[in-house]
């Protein structure tokens, strides 16, 4: 709650400073916010039972709403399908967080099935990183089962999601070999690299406090120019960076360290815990290189499953029971 909380402090305090429109930021805190909650809540009450519906809300949320879905009139490839794979992902890793908690053989095959099926509703709509994202939080959840302790292994999934961070402010700083820049902007789009290289110019303006929340649309000139205008720069990173500066970065950063860092600490079995954090760290992977925090649906399910995979169930699960485990403090040890 506190770097929840400081990261809508930061975003009214830049907003005041430089006239900027706060409100998409706060709208995303509250929607990290309120479905934590609700994940913590269900998670303890129904640990069996809350993953898997929130697997088949997310999987219907992204078949029903068409702006989440990947058609000919998105030219971006993770603009709105950056939100697709991202909820489809988050998705899959419910359903398996679901599998984990379950006793019962029948059960767990069966919501493994339903992470399948949604890796294959992915490839259906068309959204190829969805499908990508599905299938390797599928097979990463399977072999969670095998990893005795959870810290290096939480530990490797930071380190992911700070690479590919990190390339992204090499490719904006044109940094990168030749040979792998061609690749990655034929990849990324150049239209997206010009986005990426405008934010990194206005955050040199004002590397403090950026030049406030919603202006990014209105002073890249790539963005400007572009039809339909765009808003934001195809990156939560660069958006954070060029709108609330450095602080807003760390805010960012700190963020998602704290998701890993609640993960690490989980009363949940580490296959659960696991699982969670592979789909979260591929969220934030395509958030990196996409719009994807953007949509309340992803916010709200980002929460959610962070809020499912932290919470104390009120009975103790069949999983912990058949690996050993006991409750000690907040975690569970041999």
């Amino acid at each position: 709650m506190a770097i929840l909380g400081a990261c809508a402090a930061w975003s009214l305090i830049t907003a005041t400073a430089r006239d900027g429109r706060p409100e998409g930021v706060l709208l995303a805190v509250l929607a990290v916010a309120a479905g934590h909650a609700v994940g913590r809540i269900f998670g303890a009450l129904l640990p069996v039972a809350a993953p898997c519906a929130a697997a088949l809300a997310g999987a219907a949320l992204t078949v029903a709403v068409p702006h989440l879905a990947p058609g000919s009139r998105i030219t971006a490839p993770l603009g709105h399908a950056g939100a697709t794979a991202a909820l489809l992902a988050l998705s899959a890793g419910a359903a398996c967080c679901g599998a984990w908690a379950s006793g019962v053989p029948a059960v767990r095959l069966a919501l493994r099935l339903l992470a399948a099926g949604v890796a294959v509703t992915a490839a259906v709509l068309g959204s190829v990183a969805g499908c990508l994202a599905c299938t390797a939080v599928l097979l990463c959840s399977l072999a969670a089962g095998r990893v005795r302790g959870r810290g290096a292994a939480i530990a490797g999934l930071g380190l992911a999601a700070a690479l590919v961070t990190g390339l992204t402010w090499a490719v904006a700083e044109r940094i990168v070999p030749d040979g792998l820049a061609a690749s990655l902007e034929g990849r990324l789009t150049s239209h997206r690299v010009r986005l990426w290289g405008d934010a990194l110019e206005l955050l040199r303006q004002d590397a403090l406090l950026g030049v406030g929340p919603g202006r990014f649309g209105d002073l890249s000139a790539t963005a400007v120019q572009a039809s339909p205008p765009e808003g934001r720069p195809h990156s939560a990173a660069w958006q954070q960076a060029a709108e609330q500066g450095i602080v807003g970065v760390a805010l960012l950063g700190a963020a998602f360290g704290w998701v890993l860092y609640a993960l690490w600490r989980s009363p949940r079995p580490t296959p659960v815990a696991l699982t969670a954090g592979v789909a979260l760290t591929g969220l934030a992977a395509v958030a990196a290189v996409g719009n994807a925090l953007s949509f309340t649906a992803v916010t709200v399910g980002a929460g959610l499953l962070a809020g499912l995979a932290t919470a104390r169930p009120l009975a103790e699960e069949p999983s912990a029971r058949a690996a050993g485990v006991r409750p000690r403090g907040d975690r569970l040890t041999p």
